[in-house]
């Protein structure tokens, strides 16, 4: 399968997406979206909904290869590599400027992680417990 490779992060979720001329089938580690739960299928399939309003008929599959991480920041990981994905592949403007428009976080990734533990203390922001006898 020779295509576009686009990746997304989310985390430490990272996924890959591979875009070729096709059908507008999707695949989540080759297997149908129809395995995931009703929510994530709705997630990863936002990008989709929006490019289709504007181009109108979907010429082409996505095969996504996903790992790291839970089940929630890996379809929010596949979501970005979908956006960028569909927006390299049909280099349209207008699709850039709907995803945009609906949700930035189509386009740009979110670069929160969990903050480190600090020296001593078990939590990032919990300090050790003491008592004043």
């Amino acid at each position: 399968m020779n295509g576009l490779v686009v990746s997304g992060k989310r985390k430490t979720a990272v996924a890959k997406a591979t875009i070729v001329e096709g059908t507008g089938n999707v695949t989540f580690n080759k297997k149908p979206l129809t395995f995931l739960p009703e929510l994530q299928q709705l997630e990863i399939s936002e990008p989709l909904i929006l490019a289709e309003d504007v181009l109108g008929d979907l010429k082409f599959d996505i095969a996504l290869n996903v790992s790291g991480g839970g089940l929630s920041c890996q379809v929010e990981a596949a979501r970005l590599a979908i956006a960028k994905a569909i927006v390299q592949f049909t280099g349209d403007k207008n699709v850039r400027n709907s995803f945009l428009a609906y949700d930035r976080n189509l386009l740009v990734a979110d670069t929160r992680r969990k903050e480190a533990c600090k020296p001593g203390d078990s939590k990032a922001r919990s300090m050790r417990q003491s008592s004043k006898r």
